[in-house]
């Protein structure tokens, strides 16, 4: 980077990036019943979500590789343009199914925005500054989790839901502007870069294939269809061919060396399974807290809050004593405290109150941020400019990937916990109605039912979710395991001086 690299105006430039692409995750939820109120489709309802983040992810470790290649500047401006017409084309939309193609062209440009992003703050600030901005860039997700259902609700209710999408445009040009006027970078490009076209080609193919599988398994094809099948084994063959082509490309897209650096395979673990953690339990904690607990969708939501708030806390602290006690011990106290949560919430019952659920939030929240900046930073540091973007889009990809994995295995796992418990406890007579979780998480349908048949549905629905944050008790188990394998902070910052001088 030049000297003349205007930090401030950069940073403020990837500050709008960054929270750009985390507000289109829910700002889009808050204006979903309005949009499928104008455009029909409520069955292809989960299709708006779910192909944004099968494009981001499989596009993530693509872009990371051609920021190396042909730098930041030039991927992130074709990331955030791909992204503003994606949105625009979004706000135009007259069919649900015209909805969910722009979304995934949405999608292919939100790829390059987390990646890239995070590898310029990665350029532009050395070790202890890094860790410091890493934390506040981690701190701008909760901030999005707090305004995006303000923000949505307001373009919604005084506007139109199109305008959650429009808004995006002129935001993200300034980011871009700001972008081309004060980040300067030099780097010794190649005349002819050799651009890994088959590793890419075979790598979309492949994880879009599991992807799409993981997705759908259970719900929109049964997990032995022939469908699925096919799928799976069309991403084991490219998955496969990409591993060979990997390790004979020249310039890989994606380096399997990395892997091969300790503190990047093993932030990378660290990072699949904290997703995991994650999504277990902001996709099924809101099920007890409506469908046993008894309240509002609203009302589940302020009890999910304090994660949003306790995340960018954990991550500021972890940005500014990272480097003071160590990098290793601060990711060990973050997936300590996330475990501590999820053990408290594998133990609750029918009767325990719910501001048990905020503790774990809270609990949760300063975990993630706790583990987040140093496994990020860590991975980062690692390694040298030409390698920096690639290594980030890893963890970044690694994970999305966890997310999508949970949400598969998770999913499966209720299902059968839940048709395990209607046959041995439920009798015939009352099946169909205590195994209504629909009518679980709707008060007035409650309120017609016997109290007998209601206890049923509350015991069938909590047997459900036991098994599930059961799981995720697991993924913790596994996550702090992970956190005690990284190298001493001796050794890390043994090879960040090492990665410096080189």
């Amino acid at each position: 980077m030049h000297n003349q690299t205007n930090r401030v105006a950069v940073t403020v430039a990837m500050m709008v990036a960054t929270l750009l692409t985390a507000l289109d995750v829910t700002v889009v939820g808050t204006a979903m019943p309005r949009i499928v109120a104008d455009l029909g489709g409520l069955n292809l309802i989960s299709w708006v979500f779910a192909v944004y983040t099968l494009t981001t992810s499989v596009t993530t470790p693509i872009y990371g590789k051609l920021a190396d290649l042909f730098g930041r500047r030039i991927v992130f401006t074709v990331g955030v343009i791909l992204f503003l017409a994606g949105s625009a084309l979004s706000g135009l939309a007259q069919s649900m199914t015209q909805l969910i193609w722009f979304r995934a062209f949405q999608g292919v440009g939100a790829g390059a925005v987390m990646p890239v992003t995070f590898t310029i703050i990665g350029d532009l600030f050395p070790g202890e500054q890094r860790a410091k901005m890493q934390g506040l860039f981690s701190s701008i997700w909760g901030i999005a989790g707090l305004i995006g259902p303000l923000v949505g609700g307001f373009f919604v209710d005084q506007v139109s839901w199109r305008w959650i999408f429009y808004i995006n445009v002129p935001v993200g040009i300034v980011s871009i502007a700001l972008v081309w006027l004060f980040l300067h970078e030099t780097f010794h490009r190649q005349k002819q870069p050799r651009i890994d076209y088959a590793g890419a080609v075979l790598f979309t193919i492949g994880m879009s294939a599991l992807l799409y599988a993981l997705l759908n398994g259970g719900t929109m094809y049964a997990w032995t269809s022939v469908t699925l099948m096919v799928l799976f084994a069309i991403a084991l063959v490219c998955l496969a061919a990409f591993l060979f082509v990997e390790v004979r490309a020249p310039e890989p897209m994606l380096p399997l060396k990395l892997f091969g650096m300790r503190v990047i395979a093993v932030s990378n673990l660290i990072g699949f399974f904290t997703a995991c953690v994650l999504i277990g339990i902001s996709a099924y904690l809101p099920m007890w807290i409506q469908g046993i607990l008894g309240f509002s969708a609203t009302n589940s939501g302020i009890t999910l809050l304090p994660m949003s708030l306790a995340w960018p806390v954990g991550s500021t602290v972890a940005g500014r004593v990272m480097y003071k006690i160590g990098s290793k011990t601060t990711a060990v106290a973050g997936t300590v405290s996330i475990l501590c949560g999820t053990l408290v919430l594998v133990t609750a019952g029918v009767s325990t109150p719910a501001w048990v659920f905020t503790c774990v939030m809270i609990l949760v929240g300063l975990g993630m941020g706790l583990v987040t900046t140093p496994t990020t930073v860590l991975i980062q540091s690692a390694v040298g400019w030409n390698l920096r973007g690639a290594a980030t889009a890893s963890n970044t990809f690694m994970r999305s990937l966890g997310q999508t994995v949970g949400v598969a295995i998770f999913g499966t796992y209720f299902n059968h916990a839940l048709a395990a418990y209607a046959s041995a406890h439920i009798p015939p007579a009352y099946r169909a109605q205590a195994t209504n979780v629909n009518g679980l998480l709707n008060a007035d349908a409650l309120a017609h039912l016997p109290a007998q048949v209601v206890q049923m549905m509350h015991a069938f629905l909590e047997s459900g979710l036991h098994a599930v944050f059961t799981l995720v008790v697991a993924a913790a188990v596994i996550s702090l395991a992970a956190t005690l394998l990284m190298p001493s902070h001796r050794a890390v910052m043994a090879q960040q001086r090492q990665v410096t001088e080189h």
